[in-house]
């Protein structure tokens, strides 16, 4: 360092010289003059000088060099630093090391203490206090403008909400990023004034644009301020456009996927900033690849005419997907027109394919739900129901041609006793085939015989059964058979022949699941114009088995229960194979 004095005296280490005696005597006598006495040899004391204190600004390079006097031999230097620094020293031997100035918001100080030894093992050391000074970057201000569909950069309509973003603002020295400004102050320097009474400390403004009879310039001015105090400004101006060029705001809904004869969801939106604008009227149109004429669709007392879309002139509408005979992607655009005059469309674009030839029959559900409500009319607010989609709905829309009869998406045809077709008016019939499903079923009568309406069996298999075969004789069965029992009826109505046909079974629970109709709210699930005697509606489940055995509710490997199907709720459930239901058997019809 630099100065010794007793107000020094902590920084510096003496040595003190030793001290060796050396004496030697006679060989045989005494001399007054003989060579005997003392030799002192006292090495000079080992100082040490850092250097004086100094200053250097953050990122540059500083060097250190200390400067040592007396001592013994050569020296070897060690250098160190409080608060820690990266020190390059990489010879010991040499008094001089160097750093980089490390990146600081507020002057700091360091220590560099410097420690010498000689090679008799004496030693000193002295330290120098550099102050490392922040060298502030200006912060850079950046103003994000969004951009407006359908008009150029910077454009904007009148009485619309703008956001103009200043978070992208940046300061290169941040000792944080993530907190590079402190300070974001918002002006207005031109144009209609529209940031009265907004935040303009934030790092984003909003405001709306004015609603004006001419286009006008607006512009604004961000200044932001880093932590140690330095600026910087941005400016932006945005183009307004006159009230009478402000267009209307649309959107036609979503693009869908559907089949032919489904609905299609047409709910649009549209609104204006401009009063003077309103009223707006609407058009929906569709592309010319497909036919857009009328389709006719049948009902129970005749034919009603159904429009491609319902309405064409409703903001919220539906359309019906046209017969296609591959799959097309149709078109449909929404032009919304406002007082000015102004039009604006928008498109969503709909998949249409052909409607496959069902496997199994849809549910004839036709009514729709809102939260609290079921209804015959279109809820555009609750799309993909079953009411707008399927063989049903397809059906009511005149898309599908029956080969027999039936309601909704149901096609069923009458069998006579020998199994040929019968006409649809005919007043007896021994079978049903379902024409979708292939499959055949019988009819159940009211006249005390084999097929009895009112007969309940047990259900029985000593064949697949889950391990429990069940109960020839349940608990209140009834039949006029010796034993009461599912397979018992099975073995009867094929030995009797029904429609000429011997290979009856029971029907699996998705095969009786087909002839649900959920959509007759008053009477009994099955349509009853094909399979009369099925039940009476009523606070009593009708059960019909299935031939599906069913582990669930019991306690044993052996599924002690079988799946059967409720025809006045149309519900499913497993029932105790001791129960007494009814039972329709089936068989492949194709």
């Amino acid at each position: 360092m630099q100065i010794r004095s007793g107000a020094y005296a902590k920084r510096a280490l003496f040595t003190v010289a030793t001290v060796f005696f050396l004496s030697s005597c006679g060989g045989g006598g005494s001399d007054a003059n003989s060579d005997s006495g003392t030799d002192t040899d006292n090495d000079s004391e080992l100082l040490v000088n850092a250097g004086p204190d100094d200053t250097v600004t953050e990122g540059a390079t500083y060097s250190l060099s200390a400067e040592v006097t007396g001592g013994d031999g050569e020296y070897t230097y060690n250098w160190t630093a409080s608060p820690s620094l990266t020190l390059t020293h990489e010879d010991t031997s040499s008094s001089q090391a160097s750093f980089t100035a490390p990146a600081v918001s507020v002057a700091t100080e360091y220590t560099l203490t410097v420690s010498v030894n000689d090679t008799s093992g004496n030693a000193d050391s002295d330290f120098t206090i550099i102050t490392v000074s922040p060298v502030n970057i200006a912060p850079v201000a950046d103003i994000s403008v969004p951009e407006w569909e359908g008009l150029e950069e910077n454009y904007f309509p009148g009485g619309v909400e703008v956001i103009l973003d200043g978070s992208a603002s940046s300061d290169e020295d941040a000792s944080d990023s993530s907190d590079a400004i402190s300070e974001y102050s918002w002006t207005q320097t031109d144009g209609t004034n529209v940031i009265v009474g907004e935040e303009t400390n934030l790092s984003t403004l909003t405001f709306t644009t004015p609603i004006l009879n001419d286009e006008e310039s607006i512009t604004f001015q961000l200044e932001v301020t880093d932590s140690e105090g330095a600026t910087d400004t941005a400016t932006v101006t945005l183009t307004v456009q006159s009230k009478s060029d402000t267009l209307p705001v649309v959107d036609a809904g979503y693009s869908q996927g559907v089949f032919s004869g489904e609905i299609i969801i047409l709910e649009g939106t549209a609104s204006t900033s401009i009063s003077e604008a309103e009223p707006l009227t609407y058009s929906w149109g569709q592309s010319n690849n497909v036919s857009a004429s009328e389709y006719v669709a049948s009902e129970k007392d005749g034919y009603v005419s159904i429009k491609a879309i319902d309405d064409t002139d409703a903001l919220s509408t539906f359309a019906i997907a046209p017969s296609v005979s591959e799959y097309t992607v149709v078109a449909y655009t929404l032009t919304v027109t406002d007082a000015f005059g102004n039009q604006v469309e928008d498109t969503i674009n709909v998949g249409v394919r052909v409607m496959p030839t069902p496997l199994i029959n849809d549910t004839g559900f036709l009514q729709q739900a809102t939260d609290n409500a079921l209804t015959q009319a279109q809820q555009n607010d609750w799309p993909g129901q079953d009411g707008q989609r399927g063989a049903d709905i397809v059906e009511q829309n005149g898309y599908i041609e029956k080969a027999g009869r039936g309601k909704a998406g149901f096609d069923f045809t009458r069998l006579n006793a020998n199994g040929d077709e019968q006409d649809a008016s005919a007043d007896t019939w021994s079978c049903v085939r379902d024409n979708v499903t292939g499959l055949v079923w019988e009819v159940k009568t009211d006249d005390g015989g084999l097929q009895d309406k009112d007969y309940l069996y047990s259900w029985y298999s000593d064949d697949t059964n889950g391990g429990y075969a069940g109960d020839e004789n349940g608990d209140d069965t009834s039949c006029s058979l010796t034993s009461c029992n599912t397979q018992a009826y099975e073995n009867a109505l094929n030995e009797q022949g029904l429609c000429g046909f011997y290979d009856w079974r029971m029907p699996t629970h998705h095969e009786l699941f087909t002839l649900m109709h959920l959509g007759l709210s008053d009477s009994i699930a099955i349509d009853e114009d094909y399979f009369p005697y099925t039940g009476t509606v009523g606070t009593d489940p009708v059960w019909y088995w299935t031939s599906v055995p069913s582990a669930d509710g019991v306690n044993s490997e052996d599924a002690q229960n079988a799946w059967a199907l409720d025809f006045d709720s149309g519900v499913d459930n497993f029932l105790n194979k001791s129960s007494a239901a009814r039972v329709r058997l089936v068989r492949a019809g194709r």
